[in-house]
C-alpha cells in the first residue's frame, strides 16, 4: 500500500488499481499510465511527484512536475499553453548525460506536466548537511564538470535560472559511477509559466544564488555563472550567501571563513572571486571563457605540486604548529593573535613561553617559521600587517625608528611597553601589527634593524 500524494491527506491506496485518492480526491493515476508514489517538493509555480511508468516493463520510477494555472480560460491562457509547449520542446532536446531526460509533456484539465528521468542520489546540499564543507579539489572537480553542462545548454539558447547545491545532483553509482553531477530543476518552464499565466515580474531563482541582473528579471547566461560561483563559496564555507557578502563595503568576505586546513589556493579563488563579480563587465562572460581560465589554472597548479610555498605548511621543520595562530587570525582576533605570536616565537627558538627575545635570538630565528608567521598575517590582514609590510615601512623611512613608529602608530617611548596603546583593529594603519612586545631590553631600534636584516636574508 502507498500513500496519497498529497501531503495534507496522506491516505493509504492501492498502487495497482486506484485512480483518485476516495478521502481527498487527489488523482493519483496520471494518464492511465504514471502512478504517484509521493510528495517530492512544493513550490510558487507546481508539485512535483514522484512516481512509476506502469507501462514500462520495468516500472521504472520518474519525475513529474505539474504547473497549476491560475485562470483556465482566456488568451492568457492559451498563450501558456502554446509557451509551455515550446520550452518543453526546447528541454527535450538537451539531451546530455548530465541533464535529467525529458520524457514526456503533456497537458490534463488545466494543468500542464513535464515527465523527467529520475536520478538517484543525493544533492550537493545534502552532502554538505552530512559530510561538512568541502574542500578545494571538490570544488575544482565541481567547476570541471558543471562548466561544460553550462556550456551546453547556454549554446543551445537555455538558461537555468536556479543553480544552487540543492539543484546539484551527484548520481549514485546505480546506473552511474557515483562521481558525475547532474545539473536538475531547469528553471525554463517555470519563467514561461510565470510571465504567461500572468505572474508580471516574478523572478526565478533562489535568493541569496541570483545575480543583481537576474533579480531585476533579466536572466543571462553569465547569471548561471554567478549562482555556480556563489555555490562553491557556500559548499567552502557552509555560511548562507547573505552573510559572505559585505554590503557596507560592497564585496564577498568569503575568504575570510576558510577555516579547513587547506586553504584555497589564490588560482581557485581568482576564479571563484570573478564568478560571483556583481558587475556584468567584470564576471566571465561565457562559460566557455571560464572554462579556458580553469583549464589555464589547473595545469598551473599540476605543474607547481609538491612545490612547497611559504605559509601553506602550517607546522615548521621545527615542530611548531600554526593552526591556531591561523584560525585567530581567520576570525579576526587580533590581540590573541598577537599574544600568540610571541608564544610561537619563543617556541620556534626554544626558549620559555613569554621570554624577551634579544637581537641574538633574532638573528638565529629559523627562516621557515619567520616566513610562516609573517604570510599568516598578511594573507588574514588583507597585506595590512605582518613583519614583511613592517620592514616595507621601516625601509622607505631610512631606518629611521622614531619615523617608523609614527607611520605605524606606535608610540616610541612606550614600543614594546605593556602601556603601549595597541589598536586591535583592520582599521589600525599598516604595519601596526605585530607588534613587537616580545623585544628586551631599551635599545628598540637595535630589534627592528636585526628583524629588518633577517627578512632580507630569508
Amino acid at each position: 500500500m502507498k500513500l496519497c500524494p498529497n501531503i495534507d491527506c496522506l491516505y493509504p491506496h492501492n498502487v495497482d488499481t486506484a485512480r483518485f485518492c476516495i478521502r481527498c480526491g487527489k488523482q493519483l493515476l496520471l494518464k492511465d499510465r504514471y502512478h504517484l508514489l509521493h510528495l517530492i517538493g512544493r513550490g510558487g509555480f507546481g508539485i512535483t511527484f514522484l512516481a512509476v511508468d506502469e507501462q514500462d516493463p520495468t516500472k521504472s520510477h520518474c519525475v513529474i512536475k505539474q504547473f497549476c494555472c491560475e485562470s483556465a480560460t482566456g488568451k492568457s491562457f492559451e498563450k501558456a499553453v502554446e509557451l509551455f509547449r515550446q520550452e518543453a520542446v526546447r528541454l527535450g532536446e538537451l539531451q546530455h548525460p548530465q541533464i535529467p531526460q525529458l520524457l514526456e509533456y503533456f497537458e490534463l484539465d488545466t494543468d500542464l506536466y513535464l515527465v523527467e528521468e529520475w536520478i538517484p542520489g543525493k544533492t550537493l546540499a545534502e552532502e554538505l548537511e552530512t559530510q561538512g564543507l568541502f574542500s578545494e579539489a571538490q570544488i575544482w572537480e565541481i567547476l570541471q564538470q558543471l562548466l561544460p553542462v553550462l556550456q551546453f545548454i547556454h549554446v543551445r539558447q537555455v538558461i537555468h535560472r536556479d543553480i544552487k547545491p540543492a539543484n546539484i545532483m551527484r548520481r549514485s553509482a546505480v546506473g552511474g559511477t557515483g562521481k558525475d553531477l547532474v545539473l536538475i530543476d531547469f528553471g525554463v518552464a517555470k519563467q514561461i509559466t510565470a510571465t504567461a499565466l500572468l505572474y508580471t515580474g516574478t523572478t526565478v531563482g533562489s535568493p541569496g544564488y541570483m545575480a543583481p541582473e537576474q533579480m531585476r528579471g533579466k536572466a543571462l547566461p553569465a547569471s548561471d555563472l554567478y549562482g555556480l560561483g556563489v555555490s562553491c563559496i557556500y559548499l567552502l564555507t557552509g555560511i548562507s550567501p547573505f552573510d559572505l557578502f559585505d554590503e557596507t563595503s560592497d564585496r564577498w568576505v568569503w575568504r575570510d571563513y576558510i577555516l579547513n586546513k587547506d586553504a584555497v589556493s589564490n588560482r581557485l579563488a581568482a576564479i571563484l572571486d570573478k564568478l560571483v563579480q556583481n558587475s556584468l563587465p567584470q564576471r566571465y562572460k561565457s562559460a566557455a571563457e571560464a572554462l579556458v581560465a580553469l583549464n589555464c589554472a589547473i595545469k598551473l597548479e599540476s605543474s607547481q605540486a609538491g612545490k612547497p610555498k611559504p605559509g601553506d605548511n602550517l607546522k615548521s621543520p621545527f615542530g611548531v604548529d600554526y593552526h591556531h595562530l591561523r584560525d585567530l587570525l581567520v576570525l579576526r582576533q587580533w590581540q590573541a593573535a598577537d599574544k600568540q605570536t610571541w608564544a610561537l616565537m619563543c617556541q620556534a627558538i626554544k626558549k620559555p613561553i613569554g621570554s624577551y627575545l634579544f637581537t641574538s635570538d633574532i638573528e638565529n630565528f629559523p627562516c621557515e617559521d619567520l616566513e610562516i608567521i609573517d604570510e599568516l598575517w598578511k594573507k588574514y590582514s588583507k597585506g595590512r600587517f605582518g613583519f614583511s609590510i613592517q620592514k616595507q615601512i621601516y625601509d622607505s623611512v631610512d631606518g629611521d625608528y622614531g619615523k617608523f613608529c609614527t607611520a605605524i602608530g606606535w608610540n616610541l617611548v612606550l614600543a614594546t611597553s605593556s602601556g603601549q596603546q595597541l589598536s586591535f583593529r583592520l582599521s589600525a594603519p599598516p604595519g601596526h601589527l605585530p607588534s613587537h612586545a616580545w623585544a628586551a631590553g631599551t635599545q628598540l631600534w637595535r630589534h627592528m634593524s636585526a628583524l629588518n636584516a633577517k627578512l632580507a636574508n630569508c
